[in-house]
């Protein structure tokens, strides 16, 4: 083979090969830029997923506080409720106590 020739054929495989190694350059770059839109997507969808965990989290601590209230509401009207009736049934006792004291204080300045 003439040495024309060989080095023809040289130069075309360092082109085909040049071209090889463009196209796997171009393919890699293509392939890191899909890595990093998925990892964005992926991201994202962690983000929304963390926030909307975060969201029914808090809602349910909402929830339970207020339950917690009510019931304190409650246990502390019922409370209330049986001191008045208790304050009441003594009233005639407290007025009688009153009514006699104040007759033995009369009677003794007599």
């Amino acid at each position: 083979m003439p040495r024309q020739e060989v080095l023809n054929e040289i130069k075309a495989a360092e082109a085909d090969a040049e071209e090889i190694v463009a196209e796997a350059e171009a393919d890699a770059e293509e392939i890191v830029a899909e890595a990093r839109e998925e990892a964005d997507e992926i991201r994202a969808t962690a983000e929304a997923d963390a926030e909307d965990a975060a969201t029914e989290q808090l809602e349910q601590a909402r929830e339970e506080i207020e339950a917690e209230r009510d019931e304190i509401l409650e246990t502390g009207e019922t409370a209330r409720e049986e001191l008045v009736e208790a304050a009441q049934d003594r009233i005639d006792d407290a007025v009688d106590l009153a009514l006699d004291r104040f007759e033995e204080a009369v009677n003794a300045q007599t």
